[in-house]
């Protein structure tokens, strides 16, 4: 592999983000080391060759999503808006409730008594693709050379992250485990819960889940549930992108999985799940119908395509 260093503006734009990101990461949240791990995998991309540069900065939509949930601990959305815990579960219980032993129960807490080993597994597996896949699909796409896609694709997965963000401070909401530990009262610095997928790890015998739950710093945030609106962006790309029916298959099955899972383990209420594909469908739809249609975007849109598309 040929070394093909950045040019001196292109070093000077990288330096100049670096710092301003560093910067005002640590005045406002504090520099982690998963700070740092992001950095050091852009670095690795950016300065060797142009092949890789043009990859690293077709990713930056996913690091931009990454960076706008962390820096959602500079404003928690409970200072906004009240936290609903009571409403939301009253909805769900006269939405999708049912007798059990004669106590009106909703499908997390009937699960929450009855689960099975393989059903653990299997949760544990979905859950663990919500980001992976899209990412790898994502990067396949821009292999593959259809990068226009691959940035439609991007791109739309940001805007759907931005209204699902924008809806948790719209509305904050507590997850089903949280009103089986703590009941129905807010309670303002309640670390974060595997719930239902702890059996997963259990059986494991890795804290895989609670090395990524015990990083959550606001768990008021189930409304919409965006690790359902994850894979219906992915699986409709996949069907733009004209890929074989193994593949749509597979990411039918994970996406239905993942809604499943989301119940299953208590993590969201059918509610969220249903709002997470409705964000989904709604950022999508203005994407492509909208931003894409604004001039200004446009412009933006075609020069990055520009950058990265491949050199004929």
């Amino acid at each position: 592999m040929k070394l093909e260093l950045p040019s001196g503006r292109e070093m000077l734009w990288m330096v100049a983000v670096i710092v301003f990101y560093f910067t005002m990461t640590q005045l406002f949240i504090g520099l982690r080391t998963e700070h740092f791990l992001l950095t050091g995998v852009f670095l690795i991309l950016f300065l060797p060759t142009k092949a890789t540069r043009k990859l690293g900065v077709a990713l930056l939509p996913f690091a931009l999503f990454g960076m706008s949930y962390d820096w959602m601990r500079v404003f928690p959305n409970y200072e906004m808006n009240a936290i609903d815990v009571q409403a939301l579960y009253d909805a769900e219980k006269s939405l999708f409730g049912f007798v059990q032993q004669g106590i009106t129960v909703t499908p997390c807490e009937y699960f929450a008594t009855h689960h099975h080993t393989f059903a653990d597994v299997l949760a544990g597996i979905f859950y663990l693709c919500w980001v992976p896949v899209p990412m790898a699909f994502g990067v396949w796409l821009y292999l593959t050379g259809k990068r226009q896609v691959f940035l439609r694709f991007s791109l739309a997965f940001l805007l759907v992250n931005l209204i699902g963000f924008a809806g948790y401070y719209i509305h904050p909401a507590a997850p089903p485990w949280y009103v089986m530990k703590y009941g129905l009262k807010p309670i303002l610095g309640t670390p974060g819960n595997v719930a239902g997928l702890g059996r997963f790890d259990n059986w494991l015998g890795i804290p895989v889940f609670h090395s990524i739950y015990g990083r959550n710093s606001n768990v008021f945030a189930a409304v919409p549930s965006l690790h359902s609106a994850y894979m219906v962006v992915t699986l409709t790309y996949a069907v733009i992108s004209k890929q074989n029916k193994g593949l749509l298959a597979l990411f039918a099955v994970i996406m239905c999985g993942i809604w499943w899972t989301a119940v299953y383990t208590a993590h969201h209420y059918i509610i969220d799940v249903l709002l997470g594909i409705l964000c989904a469908l709604l950022g999508m739809f203005v994407f492509e119908k909208g931003v894409m249609r604004w001039k200004l975007f446009r412009r933006f849109f075609d020069g990055y395509y520009g950058y990265i598309k491949k050199s004929t």
